[in-house]
């Protein structure tokens, strides 16, 4: 049994998708991606195909430590996602090998559903407190939401009475006990972020993201001086060294691994185990497809101390094509009162309509973010 051949498919909205085959026939899939730099990560995982084609799939350790240390450069969002989607297609293969759920072979469920939530308006939401109603109509029990749109190193309490005024319409829709996180997206600068943090405390949010980029990642210290608001980063790390300091440091309380980008499902079940002994909660980052939403899934069932989910099911990125489509099976995705059940079919527990995605990867897409300027014409963050 070795890995034969490796293809990837470039799908709308802004997703890249693998296929591993082995010799056999059997198939595994993955979704290695950085949303903007689609071309760049196949690129890598196409000079990643000289050090698996050939190798025996059921090695994932190994294939895992090869890729990683076995090169002597390493880290970094594009080496580390195509990495993740390498390693999220060997789960798959071996559970599908083997008939089992991949988290049967990482100490099985410690849960029977996990909590999802959905994200509400875009970057620049003027209606964030119907769409949250909405979201709640439809059985969800929380909502993640933008915080702001440009803001400089120090801006006007306008921008800050914006961002309460929209929280506000949020919490007036949905209700007191309603989950409501709010994301900074590191668009927001430390001096500012202390004020934000301070003002949004009498929300009682579920928790605030990214309040500062992750290179400023010090500064948490200071902002958890103004808020007992709990406070989530790591969308932008990809290693369980880069989760080393920011755990050590202790001014975190939800950590955001993304299976897509922090080493695949091997990778980011360390972090979350590293994560636990410092009393660290995990909500895994995802707005990307369905494969590394199974992914993130399996994760979640076999780690106790995940406490929700992120999804991209209605997304504001997700034009023209949305979670569910690639799935010849869409309610394996079953969301329930604000809880998604765990997928139980062997692997990742999907099965990927191939046709639906050859034909989209016909289309493919060239997806980028926007770029942003301040007032006074300097870049801001996006």
């Amino acid at each position: 049994m070795k890995i034969e051949s490796l293809e990837l498919l470039m799908v709308p909205p802004r997703w890249l998708f693998l296929k591993l085959t082995t010799d056999d026939g059997l198939v595994g899939w993955g979704e290695p991606i950085v949303e903007g730099h689609a071309s760049t990560v196949a690129q890598a995982v196409r000079e990643a195909a000289d050090y698996i084609v050939g190798q025996d799939p059921n090695r994932i350790e190994d294939i895992w430590q090869v890729l990683y240390r076995g090169r002597f450069y390493r880290g970094g969002p594009v080496l580390m996602s195509a990495i993740s989607g390498i390693d999220q297609a060997l789960w798959d293969l071996k559970g599908k090998r083997y008939g089992l759920p991949i988290y049967e072979f990482l100490g099985g469920r410690v849960r029977d559903k996990v909590r999802v939530y959905s994200w509400i308006g875009g970057d620049r939401p003027s209606d964030a407190g119907d769409a949250a109603r909405d979201r709640k109509a439809s059985g969800f029990t929380a909502v993640k939401m933008n915080a702001c749109e440009e803001m400089h190193f120090i801006d006007s309490h306008a921008k800050v009475d914006n961002v309460l005024e929209r929280v506000q319409a949020v919490r007036d829709a949905v209700g007191r006990d309603f989950g409501i996180a709010v994301d900074f997206h590191g668009r927001v600068h430390k001096a500012m972020a202390k004020i934000l943090a301070k003002e949004l405390e009498p929300f009682h949010l579920m928790f605030i993201e990214e309040p500062v980029l992750s290179e400023n990642n010090e500064a948490l210290r200071e902002i958890a001086l103004h808020t007992s608001t709990p406070i989530a980063t790591g969308e932008r790390l990809y290693s369980r060294w880069d989760f080393k300091n920011l755990l050590k440091d202790g001014y975190v309380d939800i950590i955001q691994p993304d299976l897509s980008h922090a080493g695949g499902i091997s990778e980011s079940k360390k972090i979350a185990d590293m994560a636990e002994a410092y009393d660290v909660t995990i909500a895994p980052h995802c707005p990307l497809g369905p494969i590394a939403l199974a992914a993130c899934l399996q994760m979640d069932a076999c780690t106790p101390n995940v406490f929700i989910q992120e999804q991209s099911l209605g997304i504001h990125y997700n034009q023209g094509n949305d979670l569910l489509d690639y799935l010849k099976e869409p309610t394996v995705f079953h969301y329930h009162e604000g809880f998604v059940t765990l997928p139980s079919a062997p692997g990742l527990g999907i099965d990927i309509d191939k046709t639906y995605v050859r034909n989209a990867a016909e289309r493919g897409h060239d997806w980028k973010n926007p770029v942003w300027r301040n007032e006074d014409g300097t870049v801001a963050e996006w």
